[in-house]
């Protein structure tokens, strides 16, 4: 796993797990790679690797840096999953995207046709993508700079369902939050007046998992998915591109779980 920052990263538990379960003898590691350092990398690499996972800055600069871009990945325009073929040739492709549906699916079987976004960067965009796949035809993004939304919002219009894409500023929630909304900001960004202003949704989705809960999550009424949700399903799928085996996804969750569980024990270290 590559990106920057990397330290407390739970990636490396799940993808372990999954490979004690299936009883594979693989390694998977975490490396700090700051942003401009994906080329070096892969022209140094080990040649047994059998894929790489992406975590920020990398996402997007992935694009440009292998031979192949899968569909999913384009359309978010980020790569979070490099595949290295037997040919020689790299592969990039986008677990975030379908692993968001996935992980939403699993608590939520409500209607999805409005949603609001909190920020704009590569994960906004693959779950927005992701919701639209699901039926979502009204997004509201909401940033702290409507500029740095631009990218996000190109995406989001480009989808085959031709949302209705608005942006708004983080700070001045106005208006229905919908029927789902999606946090990517982190939890020293969701101030009291935001959290009051999207507690009533039906649907919360906290992409981040530590620290847990959030306020958003601890002042939501309604169900909630969290980032351990997308984080363990985005590893089932990358899990199984690079092994070609079924993910072993509840032995995965319940190595996340516990580690999380560790990591804030009482007397724990970080």
């Amino acid at each position: 796993m590559l990106g920057d920052p990397i330290e407390h990263s739970l990636s490396p538990v799940l993808h372990r797990a999954g490979y004690r379960a299936v009883g594979l003898d693989w390694s998977y590691d975490a490396h700090r790679v700051t942003s401009g350092g994906l080329p070096d990398f892969l022209a140094e690499r080990d040649e047994a690797l059998r894929g790489l996972s992406l975590t920020m800055p990398l996402k997007r600069e992935a694009l440009g840096l292998v031979d192949r871009v899968s569909s999913t990945a384009r359309a978010a325009g980020a790569v979070n999953t490099v595949l290295f073929e037997p040919d020689g040739s790299i592969s990039g492709d986008n677990t975030d995207l379908p692993g968001a549906v996935a992980a939403i699916r699993e608590r939520w079987s409500g209607p999805l046709r409005s949603a609001t976004i909190l920020g704009g960067g590569a994960t906004a965009t693959s779950v927005g993508l992701a919701l639209c796949d699901m039926g979502v035809t009204e997004i509201r993004v909401l940033v702290r700079t409507p500029e740095r939304a631009t990218e996000t919002v190109e995406s989001l219009q480009a989808h085959p369902s031709a949302p209705h894409v608005q942006v708004g500023l983080l700070g001045e929630p106005e208006g229905e939050v919908g029927d789902i909304v999606v946090s990517t900001i982190p939890a020293d960004a969701q101030t009291s007046a935001l959290v009051e202003a999207v507690a009533s949704a039906p649907c919360l989705f906290d992409v981040i998992y530590d620290p847990w809960p959030t306020p958003l999550a601890s002042a939501a009424s309604g169900t909630v998915v969290s980032g351990l949700d997308l984080l363990v399903h985005q590893a089932a799928l990358q899990f199984t591109l690079f092994t070609g085996l079924g993910a072993p996804l509840e032995q995965m969750r319940a190595a996340g779980e516990q580690a999380l569980a560790e990591r804030h024990r009482p007397g724990a270290t970080a």
